[in-house]
């Protein structure tokens, strides 16, 4: 039960680390030419793009042996 807990709580970061990474908020929130609307669009493509990455960093947690 605990190498479960570890487990999740390490994709969890991961996940996090890799949205907050891929994320170019500096570009889009000090540029004052970008609108709301613009904004929502790119933190919407981001979230998209960003969702086959996590499931990778998932399944190569879960299975390494598939990395090989």
């Amino acid at each position: 039960m605990k190498d479960r807990k570890a487990k999740a709580k390490l994709i969890i970061l991961l996940g996090v680390i890799w949205v907050i990474i891929s994320l170019p908020l500096p570009w889009i929130v000090n540029n004052p030419a970008v609108s709301e609307s613009q904004f929502n669009t790119v933190l919407g493509i981001i979230g998209i793009l960003t969702i086959p990455f996590i499931v990778l960093g998932v399944v190569w947690t879960l299975k390494p042996e598939l990395t090989t």
